[in-house]
């Protein structure tokens, strides 16, 4: 799972049956320490998150477990919304 916030949506009035009456949100991918790192993504959302929120989203097959029975097409998916976040890095050896 990745960690990333949710920065705007996405509105596609023709698109694949299977991603009818899903939403679909652009996600910016962040490290541990909330920085911005790699390119933003589309991901469906299984939460109901909403813009500026943390959220945890996975990639491939699994990205579309939180939709089963139904089949949704997708490769990448918002599966929590984040509350909080510690990191604690290791020091110097």
């Amino acid at each position: 799972m990745f960690l990333g916030r949710v920065v705007g949506c996405v509105w596609a009035t023709i698109k694949n049956p299977g991603l009818e009456g899903h939403r679909l949100l652009i996600v910016e991918p962040l490290t541990p320490e909330r920085k911005p790192t790699g390119r933003r993504i589309v991901c469906a959302d299984a939460t109901g998150a909403g813009a500026g929120e943390l959220v945890y989203w996975c990639r491939g097959r699994e990205s579309s477990f939180p939709f089963l029975p139904q089949e949704v097409p997708t490769d990448s998916t918002i599966v929590g919304i984040v509350d909080s976040v510690r990191v604690k890095r290791a020091g110097p050896c």
